[in-house]
């Protein structure tokens, strides 16, 4: 039996066989006009390459397998290889999927060139048509094509098997931190062209209207004809055939008689440049005519005028220091995987533009182009990265010359697919790969194919910051301390832009400290921003019942975060796989349903476009951007009161320059100093429609503090009777379920669980607090109670004087931690009440969850919310709900009763339906049963969050330091 030349070759362990009978990668887009063969397909999953057929159903193209009913399953892992075998063997149990199905070649396509284009297949595609073989692909994220001329009939019908094959050495450079999948997950289409047809267009386009279009032209029957030529139109408007490069190209015996060159160039007067702020794009039509003038060929694109430059340690677009507000993102949907929409990725960057997010890197591998298409019509800058990655084996592959082919094939196919569009301002050689002759390679050949953007590789610069001869234009190093690169800033030796390709991990409740970094990137010439890690949390959505994944039909399964029952947010070793990496992959700033996380809110405030400041009674408004007025703005004035008075005047924006000021009269008169504190909001809209928001969307929230005093009112003198005590001097009061006690522990987050704070916890006990009562004392209706709480570090001392006044109890607390205890979670009290309270009403920062180190997005106010809303729904539970500056609140039932707590100053407030113990315990939310009354934390300090699950802790500034701690509240019922 004649065995199938493809699978005798065993390409997908021959890292030089990466592309045979695959066509060139170019810049010509063929969607439009295409024959599309997305939908249900016949399927088979066999356990190896040429093993016996199995049993064939059905399977929707696009989409991974991993993710349609079929027995392979998703499995996650950072970046250990799934499988013991090194560089370039891969496992011989190999899932590998084979699809089918029939295609009328349409009639009118006689004489034509037929292509096959299959948009991404992971991880080697090889293909047939009519049994005849075609060719083979790898590179999982890049599409494929195929000339099938020679093997298909106009009119007739033609029968196309595509087998991928899961695990190859291929795999072992796209190891890249995500669910690791298999199958056709970008769409699969077929077009026909004339023989004589655009083999590429390169689209070169300054801020200041110049122009220059660059054609490659090829005739699929070999020599090109005679007289042809190309002609070009911008917005109608007719391009000039640049004369002296066809002379140079007629002379220039290089040129082959089957590539053809030719070159239009214009200069667009008053041109309007593109930028993220500004994205305006102009038309392009380009035509390839026969010599009788009939068009043989034709590419449309959008072309954006702007430049992109490094100039000594900044990083210009035309012209300007921009500051890069950036996001990593991945191809991710958690019904379908990898396989994304248009309307899915519009629905991404529409929300990251919301929140002040102007750029994105494709981490780690070119993103579906449709992405850059929408990058460049909304506005981002796009760090374009090619699908590199050998996490597992990155050092003995950097320099491997087996893999030397693969490096610039990627990196060079990335290039050619999307060197036209505007947004992309920077190429990426890779993540994660360490640093060697292949990046080196890859880089040459972007520097001579395209010297009009720079190139970035965290691998090469991050031994030397200042090494001015490695393959990085930009330092962009990987959660660096922020101390670190002001240092770097500061010390004479930068020559390069420092912008980090991930900072600000966004693991469960993370983020700590971003206002502190962003401030001193503001303040620190040499720093230009950085990408937080990253946009998704890559849940997908399970069925509890059998451990599948929903897949297209768990439509409707979720919203804001929450799953329906029966379902959850799957992450590593939920498919039952061995090897994996847990909650790891649930590092977002959005949730798997694409809801913001609060943290989204702390980076839209601090990348605002408007500021405000107040000093000295001048009040000033910023424009933060850098190319943009004002003009397409709203906004209306709010003033907040403590007492509860709020009002509100519309506010006319001044006409401020990108990066100026301009002082504006303060709306309302100012508080008496003696007064209740007051602060002014500036609630910022859209003005009018804008691409990714409809007029009148909430754009920030500026606000500024006017004055007046903090303090609370001192409690009426003592009147009734004092508080009720039990035996271990606990309160007993009627709204109370478990008296008010101390607290030093919360439920872990991410960040403390990785960084190993809750394992010290842990072994200091405080998790489970042992009680002792060390003396009750009663002065007339005065209650002071002193306890010892049992740490392995040492005892810690607790005081808690309870004074009763009219209407209600005045707690004065204070615990001393022992020196050994120098890190602990938090210094407060918890308390639980009866059932029936539904609503937080409090005064402080909200209404979205903050904390210590993260509250600059939470403007202070007065919210409300229910109680069941309050809390943030992180795919592994942990520690959240919390409010931070909370000066009073009431819990209250429908019925209007309930209490009312007012603290001594500003403090971390929580309140739940879960004890820490509960959060702490349970691995999904589908674990969780609420308790009918309310967990209460009042905390006199919170440790921050920081993002130490990958990178900087939180800063010293917001830890817990031994010692004294003093608090005070009150507690009355309404």
């Amino acid at each position: 039996m004649r065995r199938d030349p493809l699978i005798a070759l065993r390409p997908w362990e021959a890292p030089e066989l990466t592309s045979w009978g695959r066509l060139p990668m170019n810049a010509v887009d063929r969607r439009d006009d295409a024959l599309s063969l997305d939908g249900s397909w016949h399927f088979q999953l066999l356990p190896a390459p040429g093993a016996n057929s199995g049993e064939w159903t059905r399977i929707e193209v696009p989409g991974a397998w991993t993710m349609q009913n079929v027995d392979d399953l998703p499995q996650y892992t950072n970046f250990r290889m799934p499988w013991g075998e090194y560089p370039p063997a891969s496992p011989t149990a190999n899932p590998t999927g084979v699809y089918e199905r029939s295609v009328d070649i349409p009639a009118e396509w006689a004489g034509r060139r037929i292509v096959l284009q299959v948009g991404a297949a992971e991880s080697v595609l090889l293909v047939h048509v009519n049994g005849h073989p075609v060719g083979i692909s790898k590179d999982s994220h890049l599409a494929a094509e195929f000339d099938l001329s020679d093997v298909v009939r106009p009119g007739g019908t033609a029968t196309l098997r595509l087998t991928v094959i899961k695990w190859s050495d291929a795999s072992h450079i796209e190891d890249q931190d995500q669910w690791w999948h298999a199958g056709i997950t970008r769409s699969v289409l077929l077009y026909a062209r004339d023989p004589l047809h655009l083999a590429d267009v390169t689209v070169r386009a300054r801020r200041d209207g110049r122009l220059r279009v660059d054609c490659q032209v090829r005739n699929g029957s070999g020599a090109l004809p005679e007289g042809w030529y190309v002609t070009g139109a911008l917005e109608g408007q007719l391009l000039a055939q640049d004369a002296e490069f066809d002379r140079l190209n007629a002379e220039d015996m290089r040129v082959s008689d089957f590539l053809g060159e030719a070159r239009l160039r214009a200069t667009v007067r008053d041109v309007l440049p593109w930028t993220a702020e500004t994205p305006e794009l102009y038309e392009l039509t380009v035509r390839l005519h026969r010599a009788d003038g009939s068009v043989a060929d034709t590419s449309h694109h959008l072309v954006g005028f702007r430049d992109v430059e490094i100039r000594g340690r900044d990083l210009l677009v035309n012209g300007e220091r921009v500051f890069i507000r950036g996001v990593n993102r991945h191809d991710f949907h958690p019904l379908t995987g990898r396989t994304v929409t248009a309307d899915d990725m519009r629905a991404d960057l529409v929300v990251m533009k919301r929140f002040g997010f102007n750029a994105i890197r494709t981490a780690h591998y070119p993103n579906d182009p449709t992405l850059l298409d929408l990058a460049d019509e909304l506005g981002f800058y796009v760090v374009d990265e090619a699908n590199i990655e050998s996490h597992d084996h990155a050092h003995e592959i950097a320099d491997d010359p087996r893999y030397l082919g693969a490096f610039v094939d990627r990196v060079s196919r990335m290039v050619l697919r999307d060197k036209n569009h505007p947004s992309v301002v920077i190429w990426s050689l890779g993540n994660e790969s360490d640093y060697g002759a292949n990046h080196d390679a890859a880089a040459g050949w972007v520097r001579r194919h395209d010297p009009t953007r720079p190139l970035q590789y965290e691998g090469a610069a991050k031994l030397d910051w200042s090494d001015e001869t490695v393959a990085s234009d930009i330092v962009c190093p990987m959660y660096a301390p922020i101390e670190d690169c002001v240092a770097h800033a500061l010390s004479g030796k930068q020559t390069k832009p420092l912008i980090q390709c991930e900072y600000s991990h966004a693991m469960g409740n993370s983020n700590g400290t971003l206002a502190d970094h962003w401030a001193a990137i503001e303040s620190t010439p040499g720093l230009q921003g950085g990408f937080i890690w990253e946009f998704w949390d890559h849940g997908i959505l399970q069925q509890v019942n059998d451990g599948r994944p929903a897949g297209r039909s768990g439509v409707g399964l979720y919203d804001n975060g929450v799953t329906a029952p029966g379902h959850r947010w799957a992450y590593g070793g939920d498919f039952g796989e061995t090897t994996h990496d847990g909650a790891f992959i649930a590092d977002g700033v959005v949730f798997p349903d694409r809801t913001p996380k609060p943290a989204m809110y702390e980076h839209r405030e601090i990348a605002a476009p408007v500021r405000l400041t107040y000093d000295q009674g001048v009040l000033l408004v910023h424009n933060r951007q850098h190319f943009r007025t004002l003009e397409w703005l709203a906004a209306e004035w709010r003033l907040v009161r403590a007492d509860g008075g709020t009002e509100s005047t519309p506010a006319d924006l001044p006409d401020v320059l990108p990066g100026e000021s301009a002082a504006v009269p303060v709306p309302f008169p100012l508080p008496n100093p003696r007064e209740a504190e007051a602060w002014l909001t500036l609630r910022v809209t859209t003005a009018g429609d804008e691409a990714w928001a409809p007029r009148g969307t909430e754009v920030c929230l500026p606000q500024v503090r006017l004055g007046g005093t903090e303090a609370i009112a001192a409690p009426t003198p003592v009147a009734g009777p004092p508080a009720e005590m039990d035996e271990e001097g606990l309160l007993v009061h009627p709204m109370l379920a478990s008296p008010p006690v101390l607290s030093l522990w919360r439920a872990p987050t991410d960040n403390d669980e990785i960084g190993g704070m809750a394992a010290c916890w842990r072994d200091w006990g405080l998790d489970a607090l042992v009680r002792k009562v060390v003396g009750v004392e009663r002065d007339g209706a005065r209650v002071t109670v002193r306890a010892e709480y049992e740490t392995g570090a040492g005892n810690v001392r607790h005081e808690q004087v309870i004074t009763p006044f009219a209407g209600g109890l005045r707690f004065e607390e204070s615990a001393e931690l022992p020196g050994a205890l120098d890190d602990v979670a938090r210094v407060g009290t918890v308390f639980e009440t009866v059932g029936g309270l539904d609503v937080l009403d409090w005064y402080g920062q909200g209404p979205w969850e903050s904390y210590p180190d993260r509250s600059a997005g939470a403007p202070v106010g007065h919210h409300s919310l229910p109680v069941d809303e309050l809390f943030t729904p992180y795919l592994r539970p942990q520690e959240s709900g919390g409010r931070h500056g909370v000066r009073r609140f009431t819990l209250s039932a429908p019925d209007a009763t309930g209490l009312a707590v007012e603290l001594g100053a500003p403090s971390q407030v929580s309140v739940s339906r879960h004890r820490a113990e509960d959060l702490a315990v349970a691995t999904h939310h589908d674990e969780l049963v609420p308790r009918p009354g309310c967990v209460v934390h009042l905390d006199a300090a919170h440790r921050g969050l920081g993002t130490a699950s990958c990178g900087p802790d939180t800063s010293a500034q917001y830890l817990i330091p031994p010692g004294i701690h003093r608090w005070a509240w009150t507690l009355r019922v309404l």
